[in-house]
């Protein structure tokens, strides 16, 4: 029996521990000023629907859309033509759990930079590491 999920790769999950306020991690999170300190510049709005663009250097402006926002516990936007972020918030009683996760992986699709997906992924993977150290150091300074 063919298994359905051959065709996509897992999302890229990543949960940690800060030590700072629920309050102080939404803001990052869910404010300009607090996404461009730790991942892009961006025009960033916490309003659902609203399209924004995160600044990749390099690589251009990405197109996003806010899709899901529940202060200060979710925030979900499509970002790019396939990807889903979610940046999922729980308060540990003056700590906050922060769990990442990008998702819409397919080993069968491309970028417009003509990479697959699952090498694309595999580096992800590795930034958001990086991202959430920084994310961490932001909210914990």
């Amino acid at each position: 029996m063919e298994n359905k999920n051959q065709h996509t790769l897992p999302d890229i999950r990543q949960t940690t521990v800060f030590n700072a306020p629920i309050e102080k991690v939404w803001a990052a999170v869910a404010t300009s000023e607090g996404i461009a300190a730790w991942f892009m510049p961006n025009d960033f709005q916490p309003v659902l629907g609203h399209e924004f663009h995160l600044n990749a250097g390099p690589y251009g402006k990405s197109p996003c859309k806010v899709t899901e926002i529940d202060p200060p516990n979710r925030l979900s936007f499509n970002w790019d033509k396939d990807w889903t972020i979610t940046f999922e918030l729980k308060d540990l009683d003056g700590k906050t759990e922060f769990t990442l996760i990008h998702s819409g992986w397919d080993p069968d699709k491309v970028t417009e930079f003509g990479e697959t997906h699952q090498i694309v992924r595999d580096r992800m993977d590795q930034g958001w590491v990086g991202l959430v150290k920084k994310l961490g150091a932001y909210v914990e300074a």
